[in-house]
This record gives C-alpha cells, sequence and structure tokens, in this order.
C-alpha cells in the first residue's frame, strides 16, 4: 500500500468533509473521492459512510485511522532517522525531563561513554510524557520516561521503582503530619495519573509546579528523589505509604537496531542494578527493578527475542 492514499483517507477521515480535506491536501475534491473508492476497492472494506449531508467513519475506517497515523508517523520517522545517520556529526538523543531522571542520568552517561558502541549524545529537555511522541518521530533514540505512558510502537524496561511523597504547601493542613494517606488527599490509587496529568497540564515545570504548592494553590506527588534534591522554602513534603510507586523506565523504538541505542539501554539498565546492590551506580533513591528485554540487547544492536 502507498502512502498518497493512506495521507489521502486520513485527512478526510480527520476532517469528516470531501471538499475540507481536499482544501488541506491542496487538490481538488473529485480526485480525491476517486482516491478514496480506489483504496476501498483494494482493501475491499468500506470506510466511510456517505450521505448527501454527512461524512461518517465505518468501524474499518476507525482501525484504519489508527493504524494509517501511525504508519505514516513511522515513515516521517524513518526518513528523520535516515538523515540523522547520513549526517556529519553522527549523535544519540536521549530524551529527559527535566528533574524526572530519577537521579540516573549523569551515572547513565558516564557509563554509556565507556561502551564501544557509545555516540555523543545530545539529552533533548522535554514535558511531562512528551518523550513518547519524540521517540515514535524519530527526533529521539531513547528516553527516561516515568510509567505509565503510551507505548504505542515502543520498548521498554523499567529501571527503578521509588515512594511517592507529596508535596504540600507550608499553612496545608496535612503538613504538620509526619505523613499522609491518598485518602487524606482526596484521592484513590486509580485516580493517580489522571490527577498528576491535571497537576502537571501544559508540561508544567518542577519550579512553577512547587511556586504554586508553595502558594497553596495545589498539591501534587512526586518521586521521592525529586523531593531531596528540590527542598524549597513553603514547601514540605510527606510521605504517603500507600500510594503506587514511581516507576522510571528507558524506553526507545521498537524497529531500532542501533548499536548505540543498544549500548545505552545496557548502561540504564547496568546503573539500576548497580544502585539496587548499593555500590553507588545513582544518586536517586529508587529501589531498582529487574531487567528482562535490555538483557537480551546484542553487542550489534537491537533488542534480541527469545
Amino acid at each position: 500500500m502507498e502512502s498518497r492514499p493512506l495521507r489521502y483517507f486520513v485527512a478526510v477521515a480527520e476532517e469528516l468533509n470531501f471538499a475540507r480535506a481536499a482544501h488541506r491536501l491542496g487538490i481538488s475534491a473529485p480526485p480525491l473521492s476517486r482516491a478514496i473508492r480506489r483504496l476501498e476497492a483494494d482493501l475491499g472494506v468500506t470506510l466511510f459512510e456517505r450521505t448527501t449531508h454527512s461524512v461518517a467513519l465505518t468501524r474499518a475506517g476507525e482501525v484504519l485511522l489508527a493504524e494509517a497515523r501511525f504508519a505514516l508517523d513511522a515513515l516521517e520517522a524513518a526518513g528523520r532517522r535516515a538523515r540523522r545517520a547520513a549526517g556529519p556529526d553522527r549523535k544519540l538523543v536521549l530524551a529527559v525531563k527535566a528533574d524526572g531522571d530519577g537521579g540516573l542520568l549523569e551515572p547513565v552517561l558516564e557509563r554509556f561513554a565507556a561502551d564501544p558502541a557509545a555516540l555523543p549524545v545530545t539529552v533533548r529537555l522535554c514535558g511531562w510524557l512528551e518523550q513518547p511522541r519524540l521517540l515514535r518521530c524519530g527526533e529521539a533514540d531513547a528516553a527516561l520516561v516515568h510509567e505509565p505512558f503510551d507505548r504505542t510502537g515502543l520498548d521498554s524496561e523499567t529501571l527503578i521503582a521509588e515512594p511517592r511523597v507529596a508535596a504540600l504547601g507550608a499553612a496545608h493542613p496535612l503538613a504538620a503530619r509526619d505523613h499522609v494517606l491518598l485518602a487524606d488527599l482526596g484521592l484513590r490509587p486509580g485516580d493517580l495519573h489522571r490527577f498528576l496529568e491535571e497537576t502537571r497540564h501544559g508540561g508544567r515545570d518542577l519550579a512553577q509546579l512547587l511556586t504554586r504548592v508553595a502558594l497553596g494553590e495545589l498539591f501534587t506527588l512526586l518521586p521521592a528523589s525529586v523531593a531531596g534534591r528540590y527542598p524549597r522554602p513553603g514547601v514540605v513534603y510527606r510521605a504517603v505509604p500507600d500510594a503506587p510507586s514511581s516507576l522510571l523506565a528507558v524506553a526507545w523504538p521498537q524497529q531500532s537496531r542501533s548499536p548505540a541505542t543498544a549500548a545505552l539501554v545496557r548502561a540504564a539498565t547496568a546503573v539500576a542494578a548497580s544502585a539496587r546492590d548499593g555500590d553507588g551506580g545513582g544518586s536517586g533513591t529508587g529501589q531498582p527493578v529487574a531487567s528482562t528485554n535490555a538483557s537480551s540487547w546484542s553487542r550489534s544492536g537491537g533488542p534480541g527475542r527469545a
């Protein structure tokens, strides 16, 4: 299947109007309609229910839309990676949320630099859970990212599990306690990810977030390593013993066969294991967890498959 009819299909599926989709694509409506008819004939399915007043996706169209978006993104990402590989200054791009590395970033980079497959590293600082998009679109080769995240097209290894603490304004009624429970905060374990997305909406950085906490505008939950590294006047940190652990993972594109990316994943899992064994491999407070996929990466790059 060629990419052009898929692009045409996505435009119609997103606009649900052939005239608007044609304008968006820079073509006229009749050839667009013919192209969609040919695509439907090639696939042997109806993608759109059409009336004189509306266009709607069929069930088959809904499935194809998700797959087509992923396929087109993968094509664009492949082009970006190819151009980067052909450039004069080859490098590995590691996406990390500022203050979201669990104290592992520096030791991981140090260990990676000693690997024969290592390349110069550019650390791409990004917003809250922006890393998966950067991996899928080819703008990053690997990422340190907190779970849960959208794993579509990605492989990953969980590195450390950290306890969470509540960041409260000093005047908050719960600040006088030595610990708080989720129920005290009006939360349930299943609500936690949604709550964190809401408090960090728009990629708000840690400094802004803690300023609002100090002002009493909100509270949030943070990995214990963040609290230990960022004491702040007006903010108190209290243990939340019944909160799910904060899990930090290293992630990479499933199709990657880059020796440098493989070496970075090996370095990350090795540093996490060193921290578990207590020999100073990392500065975070988390407990590393067992590695699975990363241990099967070969020296030549790429995840092994048992």
